[in-house]
């Protein structure tokens, strides 16, 4: 299992990673809603209450289970420069996702962070970027380690990011008051700590989840008429 890294008085891999979690990162994660969309449209999601819920049923499923144990293997292969290993984890995560939506923003995401890992000039970006191109988690787990944020830390910014792009989602969509947003973003970010050190302590045949709201949100997503957000 991962080790952190890094020494916790060095101010700067804390903004390493607040530079990596940033809405500013041109990787275009503002740009999906993960289902939401449809979700609100077909009356699941109506109120700061439902998406509250919504988002922390994925939260304790998807991300525990899945997402972030395979960011910290992932963590693990870029800090040792184990490429097989970190292919064997985006194949992993990949057959996970359950919808072509869910993957292609997985990959679109990917290539972006791949090319700014380059523009970075992180060593061993620009050998990996074939591999790093398949898979955002992957970027994100590259440059946790060249930077040597501790894994529990870049699994907490992972998991923020995560949720404070879906909140802002919610916010457009349903829609929802700003000052509703954040409420709901404070009560979650007291969910995720116990989150993460649920999913850092599961082992490799643990790893696993479905989650049919989701699945059959985005698969609908993909053909909903109208669209703010991508498929």
């Amino acid at each position: 299992m991962a080790q952190d890294t890094g020494s916790t008085d060095d101010p700067l891999p804390l903004l390493r990673l607040l530079q990596l979690v940033s809405p500013s990162l041109p990787i275009g994660g503002f740009a999906y809603s993960q289902g939401i969309e449809w979700a609100v449209e077909a009356g699941w999601i109506r109120s700061a209450e439902q998406l509250q819920a919504w988002l922390l049923d994925q939260l304790g499923n998807s991300l525990v289970n899945l997402d972030l144990p395979l960011l910290a293997r992932m963590y693990d292969a870029a800090r040792v420069r184990d490429l097989a290993a970190m292919i064997h984890w985006i194949d992993w995560l990949l057959a996970a996702r359950e919808t072509s939506e869910l993957r292609a923003e997985e990959a679109n995401r990917g290539r972006a962070l791949a090319d700014l890992l380059i523009a970075w000039e992180l060593t061993g970006a620009r050998d990996w970027k074939t591999t790093l191109a398949r898979s955002q988690a992957a970027g994100f787990a590259f440059a946790a380690a060249a930077w040597a944020i501790p894994v529990r830390n870049t699994a907490l910014g992972y998991a923020w990011g995560w949720l404070e792009n879906l909140v802002l989602a919610g916010i457009k969509i349903i829609p929802l008051g700003r000052a509703q947003g954040q409420r709901i973003l404070q009560r979650l970010a007291a969910e995720v700590p116990a989150a993460v050190a649920r999913a850092l302590a599961l082992a490799d045949h643990e790893i696993g989840a479905s989650t049919p709201a989701l699945a059959i949100a985005s698969s609908a997503h993909e053909t909903q008429y109208t669209r703010l957000f991508r498929s």
